[in-house]
This record gives structure tokens, C-alpha cells and sequence, in this order.
């Protein structure tokens, strides 16, 4: 990692990484994976009372991964359920400062796996999950660099951006490349 495309902050969450570990009787467990840059990440939590108690994390992955899995960890730790659910790729990235363009898929798997953990704990306790598209019909956002990949790569395009991910409809509402990575594409 150079130090002059990444903060301070980023340096130190990827050189100090925050709860780093597993939670053995986690009440939630959310992974989720990128094929193009290979990183996976996992997010345990622990839940008591509708409130996150720990958060612990397990990253395969470059610095910029690792700095997000660390700082999400923080964010979310001691704060309730629906309200870790308010945290965006936007809001991980602007708590550390910052992330280079090319990097801020990082921050969409830190918040991706977060989503995912919290709808295990749902499932767990039965309860419906969360994040899928609201309603059908066109949409309008700015595609990224990782949808240009896709296109070059054969697969669909994006078709559908929910909370700033890209949503595939076919797959029940799943991320875009969750849904390839379930899938085998």
C-alpha cells in the first residue's frame, strides 16, 4: 500500500486492524466476496436486546479491505440493530478518511457483509430479510468501474442500485456479485 493514496486512518486500521477474530456463538454471520480482486469478508455479531455487543471480523484481502473490515467493526459496535443498518459503503469510506476510486469496492464488502450478517441474525429468529429492492422499473445511478469489468467480462450489466449496490432482481434482490459468487459466475 502506498502511503500517499491512502489516509493515516487507513494506515493504521490495515497496520492495527480493530476486532479481528470469530465469535464462536454468533448470533449473526455475514460473508461476502469479490471474484474480481478476490477479497472475502466475514462479520460476526453478537446481539443482545437489539443491540450489536461485539463485532468481530475475518478479511481475505488487501489493506484497503482489511482498514474497512477494522473501522465497521468500530461503527457498529454498542449501536442498535437498525441503526447499523444506516451504514453505507459512503459512510465506512468517509470514516477513514477516505479510499482511492479504484478501492471503494472495499467499503461496499465491508458494508455488504454487514447487511449479510444482520439478516442471519434475522433468519435466525424469523424474521424476513432486509436490503432487497423495494420496487421494479429503470433506475438512475452512475455505474462504476467494477460494472465496467463486468461488461468486458461477458456478464449481465448492472440492473438495479439499491442503497448504492448494484441489485439483481433474478436473484432475489441479491448484490450483483454476491449472486455471481453463489452462483458460480
Amino acid at each position: 500500500m502506498s502511503k500517499e493514496l491512502y489516509t493515516d486512518k487507513v494506515m493504521d486500521h490495515f497496520m492495527n486492524p480493530r476486532n479481528v477474530g470469530e465469535i464462536p456463538d454468533a448470533d449473526g454471520v455475514g460473508q461476502v466476496g469479490n471474484p474480481v480482486c478476490g477479497d472475502v469478508m466475514r462479520i460476526y455479531l453478537k446481539i443482545d436486546g437489539g443491540r450489536i455487543q461485539d463485532v468481530k471480523f475475518k478479511t481475505f484481502g488487501c489493506g484497503a479491505a482489511i482498514a474497512t473490515s477494522s473501522i465497521i467493526t468500530e461503527m457498529v459496535k454498542g449501536m442498535t440493530v437498525g441503526d447499523a443498518l444506516e451504514v453505507s459503503n459512503r459512510h465506512v469510506a468517509d470514516a477513514l478518511g477516505g479510499l482511492p476510486p479504484r478501492k471503494m469496492h472495499c467499503s461496499n464488502l465491508a458494508a455488504d457483509a454487514l447487511l449479510a450478517a444482520v439478516n442471519d441474525y434475522r433468519v435466525k429468529h424469523g424474521l424476513s430479510q432486509i436490503g432487497e429492492p423495494a420496487g421494479h422499473g429503470a433506475h438512475q445511478h452512475e455505474h462504476d468501474a467494477a460494472d465496467a469489468d463486468d461488461a468486458e467480462a461477458g456478464r449481465p450489466p448492472c440492473t438495479l442500485r439499491v442503497d448504492g449496490k448494484c441489485v439483481d432482481p433474478q436473484a432475489g434482490g441479491v448484490p450483483a456479485r454476491k449472486a455471481r459468487i453463489a452462483g458460480g459466475g
